[in-house]
């Protein structure tokens, strides 16, 4: 009898724990659903107020799931203790103790803690205070929002039962994007955002979509491009396949007709670091190869529409100009296609259970990587140190680093380097304080800026100097450990989840194009969260 009544005890207690676990993990994917649905798609007053229309949704979104979560957790606590002499907040709390540590907490776990330990202490050294907390004077993102992002990660990364459809319905929203965006590119002007008061003509071609400003586009369009092209190389099921081969091909399109500069660099991460993860397999190498035809394709296509449509098209003027003028584009194309017939005709079984894990190809494809960095390092020391630069054509213009390379952001990363170097020993370590680069510059060097650049520059436009300046090396360092980290448990698990591999470029793409992109409350926001749904995969494969 006694041991039936005990058994009856631990079974009500097991029903409690999943139905406060159910309870927690319906109200957080409510709020992920807004995040990946309503976020990217909501404006207010076309791209006048866009930053802080986005900046305010998402803290109202996640301080609502923070704050109905945290009311919850205190309604279901107090029910333990009522209940079960609770039991089940004692196992909980005793997971905080130090000798729990290692079991509770993941390298990137304790690294982001100790990125938002520096943003606490950065903000409370900072002469400007309340502009860190809130970084009002910058881009809004000071110690609120970062908190935010931080508290989001703990919050989803541990608590969110992971579902495939969280990321289908990313996809689905980015879609509605991508194609306004593209049809801006058009000048269709679908949103009516450049007519009937608009912005200034002038300006248009550096606006796009429901995002704003064409970098930030182009870095959303970027965490697109990953996931989507992720899923479609790991991917087993035909009309899924399907699916993310479809947004594949709109993300390319949307991402080249962006015409941000940034997009180089988030492709070359996807085309560069994707080969690591599927040339263990035969079937990986085919579906590299398909999204390498595919993308030069897109390409290809786009310059036709580009002479057929000139008159309606906002055009290419970057790096994506010199290649469509490549008089051997379209050869490429065709024997790209014809490799990739050859690879699928040769062996038709293209499911990667049936592949030979093989690593030589992956240890073939490192020693590329290093030739290739190898090559481009000496064109840049060539370009800029011996004067060659006109012998590479086009490509000169992005290899010598001046002043003016990448809009003045030469210019600004020399400043930035600079100012570091006159700090005071507590803001050399802590920095200047979240958020704060404008208030620098402004006090520095606003005059010798905007004589040499005719700009006012509020940001350092590499998220990595941004944070050495704003909190400091060892901000920046806990901030890098815990990308590299998290990245490389999603990249330990994602065999057992095609849905992780895609969190997981998404996050490598986002990370490569913030060298020269700004750290914005648009993009930023579903990076963090795209890598909180990739750990709570993690998390839910493990247990």
């Amino acid at each position: 009898m006694e041991m039936n009544n005990e058994m009856k005890i631990n079974e009500n207690r097991d029903i409690f724990a999943k139905t406060c676990s159910s309870i927690i993990n319906g109200v957080i994917s409510f709020f992920v659903i807004l995040l990946v649905m309503l976020f990217p798609l909501i404006y207010h007053d076309s791209y006048f107020d866009i930053l802080e229309t986005k900046y305010r949704v998402y803290w109202i979104f996640v301080v609502a799931m923070l704050v109905i979560c945290l009311v919850l957790s205190l309604i279901m606590l107090a029910v333990d203790f009522l209940e079960n002499n609770g039991i089940h907040a004692r196992t909980l709390f005793s997971r905080l103790l130090p000798q729990n540590w290692r079991e509770t907490f993941c390298v990137a776990d304790i690294a982001v803690l100790i990125f938002w330990l520096i943003l606490f202490i950065s903000t409370f050294q900072s002469e400007y205070f309340f502009e860190s907390i809130w970084g009002n004077e910058g881009r809004y993102t000071g110690l609120f929002l970062l908190t935010l992002y931080v508290a989001s990660y703990f919050v989803i990364s541990r608590f969110l039962h992971f579902k495939d459809w969280l990321v289908e319905l990313f996809l689905l929203s980015g879609m509605v994007m991508c194609i306004i965006g593209i049809t801006d590119y058009f000048q269709m002007d679908v949103l009516q955002f450049r007519g009937f008061g608009g912005i200034h003509p002038e300006q248009s071609t550096s606006f796009t979509s429901t995002v704003g400003n064409i970098n930030t586009y182009t870095a959303y369009v970027a965490l697109i491009m990953a996931v989507s092209g992720a899923l479609f190389a790991t991917s087993k099921r035909t009309h899924k396949i399907v699916w993310y081969y479809f947004c594949l091909v709109i993300s390319f399109f949307a991402i080249i007709m962006g015409c941000s500069d940034n997009a180089y660099l988030a492709l070359g991460a996807l085309f560069a670091f994707l080969p690591l993860a599927l040339f263990r397999y035969k079937s990986g190498i085919r579906r590299y190869l398909v999204i390498v035809a595919t993308f030069f394709t897109v390409v290809q296509v786009i310059d036709w529409i580009n002479q057929k449509y000139a008159e309606a098209v906002i055009g290419l003027d970057s790096l994506f100009q010199i290649i469509v003028t490549f008089s051997g584009l379209i050869y490429i194309v065709v024997v790209l296609w014809i490799v990739v017939a050859a690879l699928y005709g040769f062996n038709r079984k293209s499911e990667m259970e049936t592949d030979i894990k093989n690593q030589y190809f992956v240890k073939g494809w490192m020693i590329f990587l290093a030739i290739a960095f190898f090559v481009a390092g000496y064109a840049f020391f060539d370009a800029n140190f011996c004067g060659n630069a006109e012998r590479y054509g086009g490509l000169g213009h992005y290899l010598v680093f001046d002043d003016s390379w990448g809009t003045n952001r030469g210019y600004i990363w020399r400043k930035s380097i600079e100012l570091y170097r006159g700090f005071s020993p507590m803001h050399k370590w802590f920095g200047y304080g979240p958020d704060t680069f404008g208030i620098l510059t402004t006090n520095k060097i606003r005059p010798e800026m905007v004589q040499a650049t005719s700009q006012v520059f509020d940001n350092a436009h590499n998220e990595y100097l941004q944070y050495l300046i704003t909190i400091g090396p060892l901000g920046l360092a806990a901030y890098v450990i815990f990308l590299v980290s998290s990245i490389i448990r999603m990249i330990n698990q994602w065999r057992k989840s095609p849905y992780i591999i895609g969190c997981c470029y998404a996050v490598i793409c986002y990370a490569v194009q913030a060298v020269v992109n700004l750290n914005l409350p648009i993009a930023t926001p579903v990076m963090w969260l795209l890598l909180s749904l990739g750990m709570a995969a993690c998390r839910r494969k493990e247990s």
